[in-house]
């Protein structure tokens, strides 16, 4: 019975006797005491009575037709609730015999005939309060066990005269033994721990007996199946009257999973968990003790930091899981590179290894070489990389061929501090990838003074739309049979205030770095809706402009709201607007994507694919996407005169967009000779320097082909 129940409902007292007038008798003596009384004339119907409403108490008559007292308190014992059901023999019996034969079924007391009617209310009130206690204190015990369960807590108590050993449940469960089965003792004890913490553990016991203080301690022990596991020991030491150490009390907590978690969480602090190499964190801490040992000895230090060239489109083409095994081949590679290199002394000076690797995030990567011969050596580090991460590399059966960018700084050579290192390598590193990657460059002022300017750039970016230096050009997109125009593309310039007209690709790429593409992309939706109503002011009846969405901005939640109160300011249709995104844009998080384009497609706005075919996407995607337009990428389209492959791709997409019922267009139509080629292939509109270059806004009505 639980507490709840014990609250809610008197005590139930079953009187069991074949004789009614007993059972009056009792029930009358019963009547003062708050119990709600049931009654029973033999064993059979006992049993039924205690199975329908389990008793507190019963009163039980030895003797009865059909089944007897000592049958029934045996059947009453076996039913739901009556194991710490107290049940009192109610006999005449005065042999030992009977008496020992009722105490082993599981009798709780006797009642004697005759029976004494005063003390009876009082015997059976003391012998609920009993029951009450008794059932208190096993409720209290089982919460005990459960809470020491769940915390993987045990306690222990150990007997030192006699080397006696108390357990509780919960420390049998930890060391994976069975109670009842094993006796415990400090002996048996010592040959579960690890071998090699025993003598750890000897110790400590050893110096608590001798000591007034309690100990901790966290050691290993090994289950019968051979599984290891972590537990914190606590205990202190108990003395009798003249000091003398009789007993050992404490604790034992199983703390292996605490342990792998903060192995987990220490890992995730300090190491990549697609690499296993040292992190950013790590990497700095690793770098400040070498920096400070070559400071002491006079020693030449190099830092290198690596990026592999154009990794973002294997992501983008073959997916990032196969991203991720490319990545954990290269620092593969760079490991054994480095480590098998005869350019590093493996010096053991200060304990500090002769390189350190790790993975910086995405495809960057740091080395840093701490015991050079000479500042020669890093170059020829550099190469071997190089080198090295040229090699093909396999994964899911094909076949990858990589390169990488390397910029360098030295120690003193370059700087003194740490934070000036990582500064010019990462400066070196964006000159070689400038200047088209694949190879290293160490670190010079005349990079430097490039770095400056792209830190100027990004000082005047931040100040351009204040000062009104954006304008929109806009791209024609027409029909290849008659040139009938289908929409333009708006397309973003900037008026530096020291280096003229810039075109998207000299700023968009910093804006997409600093976070600032978001304010300008509605500055330009804003730009882009104000214009199509004053062309319709004009008289005009405006084609749908095209917008490009850049991830940063799509990813917004103002995106919706921005779009929606251009086109209200305006009181413009949403079908005069066309987003434009890429295709890797679209498959990154592709449900959630499906769902936002959901939105817009249904509130009007058309949905455009930009540079086609460059992307990685597969059909089941594509197909369910609310999409109007795919544009193919102007780089299937600059060699498809001459080149087979480009043509086949290009015929595919055409094929897959007239097959899903979309818009194709093509992308950087320079030439005739392109143009008669998209036509034979059935593509149906053009746009490029062929129609037209990106014009003001004044030159695109009334429209004709430049």
């Amino acid at each position: 019975m639980d507490t709840s129940t014990r609250i809610n409902r008197l005590p139930r007292v079953l009187i069991v006797d074949d004789d009614m007038a007993l059972r009056l008798l009792t029930r009358e003596a019963l009547a003062d005491l708050s119990v709600q009384v049931l009654e029973a004339s033999d064993g059979e119907e006992a049993v039924e009575a205690f199975r329908n409403q389990p008793a507190d108490l019963v009163l039980l008559d030895v003797q009865m037709p059909r089944m007897d007292g000592f049958t029934a308190c045996h059947q009453i014992l076996g039913l739901p609730g009556g194991h710490h059901t107290t049940i009192v023999m109610v006999t005449g019996l005065d042999d030992h015999d009977s008496i020992r034969h009722a105490y082993e079924l599981g009798v709780t007391d006797f009642i004697t005939k005759p029976i004494n009617w005063t003390l009876l209310p009082e015997r059976i009130r003391f012998l609920l309060r009993t029951r009450e206690t008794l059932q208190a204190l096993r409720e209290s015990e089982a919460k005990l066990n459960e809470a020491q369960r769940i915390a993987s807590l045990g306690h222990w108590e150990w007997n030192l005269e006699d080397d006696t050993l108390f357990w509780s449940e919960e420390i049998y469960r930890i060391y994976g033994l069975e109670p009842g089965k094993f006796q415990p003792s400090n002996t048996k004890f010592l040959a579960l721990v690890h071998p090699g913490d025993r003598q750890m553990i000897q110790a400590s016991i050893n110096h608590l007996i001798g000591s007034d203080k309690p100990y901790s301690v966290d050691h290993r022990i090994v289950r019968p199946w051979g599984e290891v596991r972590i537990v914190n020991q606590q205990g202190e030491v108990q003395r009798d009257t003249s000091g003398k150490p009789v007993r050992m009390v404490g604790t034992t907590h199983d703390i292996t999973e605490r342990e792998k978690a903060e192995q987990r969480i220490h890992s995730l602090a300090h190491y990549d968990s697609l690499t296993d190499l040292p992190n950013r964190h790590l990497f700095r801490e690793l770098a400040n003790q070498a920096l400070a040992s070559a400071q002491r000895r006079g020693r030449i230090l190099a830092l290198l930091y690596l990026d592999i060239d154009r990794f973002s489109r294997i992501n983008e083409t073959m997916g990032h899981h196969t991203g991720d095994l490319l990545l954990q081949h290269i620092a593969k590679r760079l490991t054994h590179c480095v480590r098998n290199s005869d350019m590093v002394t493996h010096s053991t000076l200060d304990n500090i290894e002769p390189y350190t690797l790790a993975r910086l995030g995405a495809d960057e990567f740091l080395v840093l070489l701490t015991c050079l011969e000479s500042p020669d050596s890093a170059s020829v580090i550099a190469q071997r990389l190089l080198d090295d991460l040229s090699q093909p590399i396999t994964v899911n059966q094909d076949e990858y061929i990589l390169t990488a960018s390397i910029g360098i700084a030295l120690y003193p050579n370059d700087c003194s501090d740490l934070d000036t290192l990582f500064q010019f390598a990462d400066t070196s590193l964006h000159h070689i990838k400038q200047t088209g990657g694949n190879g290293f460059h160490f670190y010079s002022s005349s990079v430097d003074k490039r770095s400056h300017r792209r830190l100027s750039l990004e000082g005047h970016l931040h100040r351009a739309l204040e000062r009104e230096e954006f304008e929109l050009h806009f791209q024609p997109q027409t029909n290849i049979q008659d040139g009938r125009l289908l929409g333009v593309e708006a397309l973003l310039r900037w008026h530096h205030p020291e280096e003229g007209l810039l075109p998207p690709v000299d700023f968009i790429p910093l804006a997409e770095e600093t976070g600032l593409i978001v304010p300008i992309g509605e500055w330009v939706i804003h730009t882009a809706c104000r214009q199509i109503a004053a062309w319709q002011q004009e008289g005009h009846d405006p084609a749908p402009v095209a917008i490009n969405i850049s991830a940063r901005q799509f990813t917004e939640a103002s995106l919706a709201q921005t779009i929606s109160s251009a086109l209200s300011d305006n009181k413009l249709l949403a079908d005069r607007l066309e987003l434009e995104l890429t295709e890797s844009m679209i498959m990154q998080c592709a449900e959630a994507t499906r769902e936002k384009l959901s939105i817009f497609h249904e509130s009007g706005l058309r949905i455009a694919v930009d540079d086609f075919g460059t992307g990685y996407s597969s059909m089941s995607y594509l197909k369910r996407f609310p999409l109007d337009t795919l544009k193919i990428d102007h780089s299937f389209i600059r060699d498809l005169c001459s080149d087979s492959t480009d043509t086949a791709i290009v015929r595919a997409i055409i094929a897959l967009g007239q097959a899903l019922g979309l818009t194709v267009l093509a992308e950087g139509v320079e030439t005739v000779a392109q143009r008669d080629v998209l036509k034979q292939l059935g593509c149906e509109f053009i746009q490029g320097f062929l129609i037209s270059r990106p014009v003001t806004a004044d030159r695109i009505y009334p429209f004709q082909i430049q």
